[in-house]
């Protein structure tokens, strides 16, 4: 005959474990320094501008009339 193991005691355990794991995830989402948080700030920024420098098209409305037609199509 296997254990006798206390149900409520189980409950509680798994509840502690589960609480302790999402702290850590929070430890380490939202424990970061003023300057880790404006380092990442910038280089989300400098990817951003990297990426908008290598389109090889213009999102519509930006600066470009409706009126005329694309310099590509004729």
């Amino acid at each position: 005959m296997g254990n006798v193991v206390n149900l409520n005691k189980f409950r509680k355990r798994k509840a502690k474990a589960e609480r302790s794991k999402r702290a850590e995830v929070n430890r380490r989402l939202h424990g970061r320094t003023k300057a880790e948080r404006a380092r990442d700030e910038l280089q989300k920024r400098q990817l951003q501008r990297q990426v908008d420098g290598a389109r090889l098209e213009r999102p519509p409305g930006d600066g470009d009339s409706a009126d005329e037609p694309h310099p590509t199509r004729r």
